[in-house]
């Protein structure tokens, strides 16, 4: 008989690799409430969190029968926090993949790297330290105030709103036509974020919640 998918919002989560980043994303889970079974091969490190989460084991990740006898197959959604080690990395997703997890999230240092475990069949490929340094490069230039890609090239930004969208509606300003983007939100001092809508006005220093393509919102984001 078929398991049945666990997909609430707290379903449990086995992370592997308990480097800096694996121990980031299995400390944000269990915060947000979800079950971890955190694993690594070193007995040292595991001893060391074994009262943070939920279940902490020892085990060789690379080794599918040593993911079975786990319980990895359990599992719906696995995170691969493996990154140095670029072999045990890939072995990991793969044997994560046979025993069906559906979705394998998995850290990459290196576009190559990402390139491997995307080819490998991982759902979703994650490059920290590069996604990291151009959300602060964004941030630093002083063109938005927060930035965020996703890995198929698409964008969302928080930006002041642009001379050429003030004292107007977004449909006066038709800025989806004329620069690509769609305004998500926009934020007035003073008050709360409010869904943007076509008769929404837009004051002189507003804040917009700005998606799309990730060239058309950092071009966009420029204008301020």
């Amino acid at each position: 008989m078929a398991r049945s998918k666990d997909t609430s919002p707290t379903a449990p989560v086995i992370v592997l690799g308990l480097g800096r980043f694996g121990l980031a994303v299995a400390r944000s889970l269990v915060q947000l409430g979800h079950d971890v079974l955190a694993v690594d091969e070193r007995a040292e490190i595991v001893q060391k969190y074994a009262s943070d989460f939920t279940h902490v084991v020892a085990a060789d990740t690379t080794d599918t029968e040593a993911l079975r006898q786990i319980g990895a197959e359990q599992f719906e959604i696995a995170v691969v926090g493996i990154g140095t080690d670029i072999e045990a990395s890939v072995l990991t997703v793969l044997g994560l993949l046979d025993l069906g997890v559906n979705e394998v999230w998995a850290k990459a240092i290196s576009g190559k790297h990402a390139a491997i475990l995307e080819r490998v069949g991982a759902t979703h490929v994650i490059r920290p330290e590069s996604q990291m340094g151009k959300r602060v490069a964004h941030l630093v230039t002083g063109t938005m105030t927060d930035f965020i890609e996703f890995d198929d090239g698409f964008a969302i930004a928080r930006t002041r709103a642009p001379e050429c969208s003030e004292r107007k509606t977004l449909t006066e300003a038709n800025l989806r036509q004329r620069y690509g983007v769609t305004i998500v939100g926009v934020k007035t001092r003073g008050e709360d974020f409010t869904y943007a809508r076509p008769e929404t006005y837009v004051t002189p220093g507003d804040e917009l919640i700005v998606s799309g393509q990730t060239p058309k919102v950092e071009a966009f984001c420029a204008l301020t």
